[in-house]
């Protein structure tokens, strides 16, 4: 949809929410365009991918959360679920990306029967971490991506119960 174009590039043309992400913000729609056919294309091929998030009171677009399936080579793995998150700054530090992931990992484990899900921060992303951390994740190991240092964190089916 036309809505769903506007609001996810006014996301990713955000310089404040890709400081973490590469600092490479969309500067034209159509780039958009290939983000959302990309998520298509997860839900085709994974029967996943990431939701619009949406805040109840005002049915605002807020960004979007949930898992993706990996096909690529990261940190010597492939073929994992990713819980990731992306919201708009005037969003942030009011529990929506906590909020988002935990049902991403609810969603995972108990209607996806996944054994465990990953999550990639870059290490300078504090409030990223602690959203990841507030969910149960724990951290494993630093990673490089690119050339931008993470942190690799996990949380096990069995950890996930325990947590809940």
């Amino acid at each position: 949809m036309p809505t769903d174009e506007h609001s996810l590039f006014e996301l990713d043309s955000n310089a404040l929410v890709h400081k973490y992400l590469g600092n490479t913000p969309v500067k034209h729609i159509e780039e958009i365009r290939k983000v959302i056919q990309s998520i298509r294309l997860q839900y085709n091929d994974h029967g996943i991918g990431r939701w619009a998030a949406i805040e109840k009171d005002t049915g605002n677009f807020i960004g979007w959360s949930g898992l993706k399936f990996i096909t690529d080579y990261e940190n010597n793995h492939t073929r994992f679920y990713d819980v990731g998150y992306r919201i708009l700054p005037q969003y942030w530090g009011k529990g929506f990306a906590t909020e988002a992931a935990m049902a991403a990992l609810d969603y995972g484990f108990n209607k996806l029967d996944l054994s465990e899900i990953i999550g990639m921060v870059h290490e300078e992303n504090v409030a990223s971490r602690k959203v990841l951390e507030k969910c149960g994740l724990k951290f494993i190991e630093k990673f490089m991506w690119e050339d931008i240092c993470c942190d690799w964190m996990k949380i096990t089916r069995s950890e996930w119960k325990k947590f809940m």
